[in-house]
């Protein structure tokens, strides 16, 4: 297996007001809060969203390990739907002090592209924001911040900072280069 250089880009908010929100999408598009922790469909919504683009660290993750990621206080799935179906999703987990990381974020490859990703980044990094008052014991939250990666998507960069996240780390590390895996064998077009 050969090795590649990952570039990992860090980015912040530090207020509330740092957040610069996208226009809605056209059409029927809704994003809504999994309210029902369910490693079948956060599995699902993993693995097609990140098939594409590499995301290969929880697809080990036994039954058991996915649950109880899912029922850590504080720890969020919003799913943005177009009429209906899934068409991405931006999870949230709480840190210490106040932070509140956006751990995974982005649409399922029929859905990029339609104005989409700005508004579910938008309506997630806003519900990062107001955490604390879904989940009683948790601190108001001082700062929301995220990682992205030359790995995934080409408009991931732009679309954190048009939403008002700013740089604060870079790191260039090696990583084993791994085929896409995507959702299932054959899943994407070449």
């Amino acid at each position: 297996m050969t090795d590649i250089p990952v570039t990992t880009w860090s980015l912040e908010q530090t207020a509330p007001g740092d957040l610069r929100p996208a226009a809605a999408p056209d059409g029927d598009v809704r994003v809504v809060r999994s309210e029902v922790p369910s490693p079948e469909f956060s599995r699902f919504l993993y693995a097609s969203v990140g098939g594409d683009i590499r995301w290969v660290d929880r697809l080990s993750w036994t039954y058991a390990r996915w649950q109880e990621q899912l029922a850590r206080p504080g720890v969020e799935t919003w799913v943005a739907y177009d009429r209906g179906t899934p068409a991405g999703y931006v999870e949230l987990e709480p840190q210490d002090d106040g932070v509140v990381e956006i751990v995974y974020f982005g649409l399922l490859p029929a859905f990029r592209g339609r104005r989409i990703g700005g508004h579910l980044l938008s309506y997630g990094a806003a519900r990062a924001w107001d955490l604390a008052d879904r989940w009683p014991g948790l601190p108001q939250t001082k700062r929301v911040w995220l990682h992205t990666c030359s790995l995934d998507g080409e408009h991931a960069m732009d679309n954190y900072r048009r939403r008002g996240f700013r740089l604060f780390d870079t790191k260039v590390e090696e990583e084993a280069e791994v085929a896409a895996p995507g959702p299932w064998p054959g899943a994407y077009l070449v």
